[in-house]
């Protein structure tokens, strides 16, 4: 999307990865408590906004976010706000 947009705009990534995963490590007796964090996931339900974006026109806009959304495994719609 940066690309796309060039220097004309700005993008704002509306989620961020705040529940930590953890596992515990291999070949190891059961008890003894939970893992340590492993990495950090985000939940992304129905009607959240993942992008936006200011400062470019409408057109400009919708090719970027489309791009975006060719790469992503979920179907995502483009909203204009006032």
């Amino acid at each position: 999307m940066t690309r796309n947009v060039r220097r004309g705009g700005k993008i704002w990534v509306r989620i961020f990865p705040d529940k930590p995963v953890t596992v515990r490590p291999a070949e190891t007796r059961m008890g003894s408590g939970k893992g340590s964090p492993e990495y950090w996931v985000a939940i992304v339900k129905p009607g959240r906004m993942l992008y936006e974006m200011g400062g470019v026109a409408e057109n400009v806009a919708r090719k970027a976010i489309s791009i975006a959304a060719s790469k992503m495994p979920i179907q995502t719609q483009f909203i204009i706000s006032g």
